[in-house]
């Protein structure tokens, strides 16, 4: 999950943004809003974290011209205004979602998974297709109903793989969403975490639903393609086809 926080105060910034990593979202910081809008209009994001107080323009501001020019990621507020007036606002203007300052860090990352969630067109914690299950939760992925063991990065890349299912992801757009822009590895990395990943569904007859668009990317299929028939010679021994 790519996240875009929008936090002028450091300390705030620092502290949000490793919560945010150590839970696998790769982070992209802008301390104004003027910063923030130029960000997002260059970047996809799966949620963007808004601070109302920044130095140049209000977080209103932000979020009114982020619905203005079309964006459809969801905003998230973070404020320490607790008052109704100022919720009753940020959600009037397009936001998602408000957490008054401070939070507790389990209620914001649970409140980031919802309104992904609900932007994607899920109303539940799981992400399913064919015999793939990820539980969001718990962090757990099954396949047939059996649990499979990821590290942190195959957890993160299945999580954008089911977000986006269908959808051709290029190489650069899942090191996007696994590093943010920072300590970037070569891009054959990705390659290698595809291979780990492939191996470990394949184990359960999953394996291809993560296809190669060669020259594009990576897709993950909606259900695991057919075991090629075989085919019988003459004398009526099958012979299959690789």
């Amino acid at each position: 999950m790519r996240v875009l926080l929008v936090e002028d105060d450091p300390v705030v910034a620092r502290g949000t943004t490793v919560l945010l990593r150590s839970n696998t979202m790769a982070v992209d910081v802008a301390a104004t809003g003027e910063e923030a809008l130029e960000v997002a209009a260059l970047y996809d994001y799966d949620v963007i974290l808004v601070d109302l107080g920044l130095p140049d323009i209000e977080g209103y501001e932000v979020i009114r011209q982020l619905r203005a020019h079309g964006s459809t990621t969801p905003v998230l507020i973070l404020s320490g205004l607790a008052r109704p007036q100022a919720k009753v606002r940020g959600l009037g203007l397009g936001a998602d979602d408000f957490v008054t300052k401070p939070f507790d860090r389990a209620e914001l990352l649970a409140r980031i998974q919802a309104v992904v969630r609900r932007n994607c067109g899920f109303s539940h914690p799981t992400l399913e297709a064919g015999p793939l299950s990820l539980t969001l939760g718990s962090r757990e992925l099954l396949v047939g109903g059996v649990p499979v063991r990821l590290t942190g990065r195959e957890y993160a890349i299945m999580e954008l793989l089911l977000l986006r299912r269908g959808a051709v992801l290029t190489k650069e757009a899942i090191m996007s969403h696994l590093y943010g822009g920072l300590d970037e590895p070569e891009g054959k990395i990705i390659d290698v975490f595809i291979c780990k990943l492939r191996k470990k569904l394949a184990r359960f007859g999953a394996g291809e639903m993560i296809g190669t668009v060669w020259g594009r990317g990576y897709v993950l299929r909606e259900h695991p393609l057919p075991a090629a028939p075989a085919l019988h010679d003459p004398a009526g021994s099958p012979v299959h086809v690789a």
